[in-house]
């Protein structure tokens, strides 16, 4: 496969969203502009940690320029929805944040996971998605709110609860019952 270096400047709507039943889902980052839709396969690790960098942004940006115009984090739920057809370009391996204060845009970097066909860094493709900074930070609240619609979760370890009927090392090996 040959490399993707794509530009999406500035995206006119970018967000996270996953598919399936909890413990099964299938997680997205999609960003589209006027003529272009790009969307990529990430883990819900990637959201949850993008959700808390952007947040950690937002507040050292609302620190360090108070004169900036306010951003919200406010999002309509059907609005975050995918926009089909989902045929992901690649899987994402390394997401990271920038910010180009001239145009007052964040920058999204989505680089591909290296394979065994992956010779040099330079070889990996990548996505840049350009956007106001109230776009990412409702996507960062949004994927916070998707992430937490999992399977529950041991509150001493964070591991998901499994399912009545299968081994889990929490119920010292007894089983659950519904």
């Amino acid at each position: 496969m040959s490399r993707i270096d794509i530009d999406l400047n500035p995206v006119t709507f970018i967000t996270v969203d996953a598919i399936g039943q909890p413990g099964e889902r299938v997680f997205y980052l999609q960003g589209k502009t006027e003529d272009q839709v790009v969307t990529l396969l990430v883990e819900k690790y990637q959201i949850q940690t993008l959700a808390l960098a952007i947040e950690n942004l937002m507040a050292e940006l609302q620190e360090k320029a108070p004169g900036l115009v306010d951003a919200s984090p406010e999002y309509d739920e059907e609005a975050m929805m995918l926009e089909p057809p989902l045929d992901p370009l690649f899987r994402v391996g390394e997401l990271s944040l920038g910010y180009q204060p001239e145009q007052d845009l964040l920058v999204l970097i989505a680089k591909e996971v290296p394979t065994a066909l992956t010779e040099s860094e330079d070889d990996l493709s990548e996505v840049r998605f350009w956007c106001t900074r109230s776009q990412l930070w409702s996507m960062g609240r949004w994927g916070i709110e998707l992430a937490s619609r999992g399977r529950p979760v041991w509150p001493s370890t964070g591991e998901p609860i499994l399912p009545p009927g299968e081994f889990s090392p929490k119920n010292n090996g007894h089983k659950t019952t519904p």
